[in-house]
């Protein structure tokens, strides 16, 4: 493996008018078009079309993750808004943070924060036919965030306080406020565990009708989590990737998952895992390269995956398969059901993927490592996919139409 720190993200740069970003998604989610790249050809669909183009005995994995109302707004008495942007909870897990009913500690961005000068920000929201209190404590910051510490009286769980009083976080490129169908149109159909600041928008072209036409093929699905960070949206600012950091997300995926996708693995006609979304495919690659330092040191207490990890373990040779047997094996030690844990890997040109052969994706920000993980997937071939995308009009980002890439 090509160690990419080198690369210069100019290299992965393209014209994107601001025209041609979708600022709504489509009237039907599964109406979007479909560019398809296979055996180095491009062709166009539409997404309705997805199970009958897909390999025979695909297993698609998706992010069953959901987006929270993370954008909290505070008035003050002088007139100003301050607003917390809720990242992550603070030495907490998301399932415990949610489910607090009197106070919690999260990581936030705060925006207009030099009017916030001292003391508690305070707002009422209503639920149930409740009026409750939400006090909001600025305690300290970390890098460019902040800790922030939320109470409330009423007892209702903290899931009900953000919300009845957040708003979904829409990408920054959209360039617009949400509005009440964004609460529906920036989740998919399946999103069910809630940490995410921003949609697995590979997802969001999916509908039950799809689903049908996989079922009826008898490609089979399955579902993780991993809670999509603000970091998403990072552009790489440095001349080359090697002195751009990795943002990390939280991962939670189930044994059985595993199991799954040993089975897909170890199968004598070595049939197709297809990831939906970037964000699958850095969990599965993740729980690949954690596998590998199990190999190492089977008494790590936790999953940890560092940005530049695969091109330093590389020369383990440890195979896909071995990899995940060594992963069941240290949940069976550690009695857990549940792999839970981080990542920050880098997928960049010159990763060897082990777990995937195919990707569903949206199209991606000019200079992200999002197209850097594409490349790594294609190679060069994505200015061909691009360029026919711009050519064929197309509709980009986050609500935009999607790519099935087969290897």
């Amino acid at each position: 493996m090509n160690n990419p720190r080198d690369i210069a993200i100019a290299d992965y740069d393209y014209p994107l008018p601001d025209n041609r970003i979708a600022k709504y998604p489509l009237e039907q989610r599964d109406h979007s078009k479909l560019l398809v790249y296979r055996n180095g050809e491009i062709t166009e669909s539409q997404f309705f079309h997805l199970p009958e183009l897909l390999p025979e005995e695909s297993l698609l994995v998706f992010n069953d993750t959901k987006v929270i109302h993370a954008r909290l707004f505070f008035q003050k008495s002088t007139g100003s808004t301050i607003e917390i942007f809720c990242l992550e909870p603070y030495k907490m897990a998301i399932s415990q943070a949610f489910e607090q009913r009197k106070q919690c500690t999260w990581t936030c961005y705060i925006g207009n924060n030099k009017k916030w000068k001292k003391g508690a920000l305070t707002r009422t929201i209503e639920i149930d036919g409740q009026t409750i209190t939400l006090y909001a404590n600025r305690l300290e910051a970390i890098g460019d965030a902040w800790i922030v510490e939320f109470s409330w009286d009423g007892g209702a769980s903290f899931a009900e306080v953000i919300d009845q009083a957040g708003v979904i976080p829409l990408p920054p490129y959209l360039h617009r406020e949400a509005v009440n169908s964004d609460n529906e149109r920036y989740q998919t159909v399946y999103a069910r565990y809630e940490g995410s600041v921003a949609a697995p928008t590979a997802g969001l072209h999916f509908t039950q009708e799809v689903f049908n036409g996989l079922q009826k093929r008898h490609i089979t699905t399955d579902f993780i989590t991993l809670h999509v960070g603000a970091g998403t949206f990072k552009p790489v600012s440095t001349e080359t990737i090697g002195k751009h950091e990795m943002h990390v997300e939280k991962i939670e995926i189930v044994r059985q998952n595993i199991e799954s996708l040993l089975r897909q693995l170890s199968s004598p006609s070595h049939r197709p895992i297809i990831s939906v979304g970037t964000t699958s495919v850095r969990t599965i690659e993740s729980v690949y390269w954690f596998g590998v330092k199990l190999s190492q040191n089977p008494d790590l207490n936790s999953m940890h995956i560092l940005q530049w990890d695969p091109y330093e373990l590389e020369n383990l040779h440890i195979n896909t398969v071995e990899a995940y047997h060594n992963v069941i094996q240290w949940m069976e030690q550690q009695g857990l059901d549940h792999l839970v844990g981080d990542t920050q890997l880098m997928i960049a040109p010159g990763y060897k993927y082990h777990v995937i052969n195919g990707l569903i994706t949206n199209f991606h920000q000019p200079k992200s490592t999002l197209l850097l993980l594409v490349s790594a997937l294609i190679g060069d071939a994505w200015h061909r996919c691009y360029s026919y995308a711009l050519d064929h009009n197309f509709r980009f980002l986050s609500y935009g139409d999607s790519c099935l890439f087969l290897t």
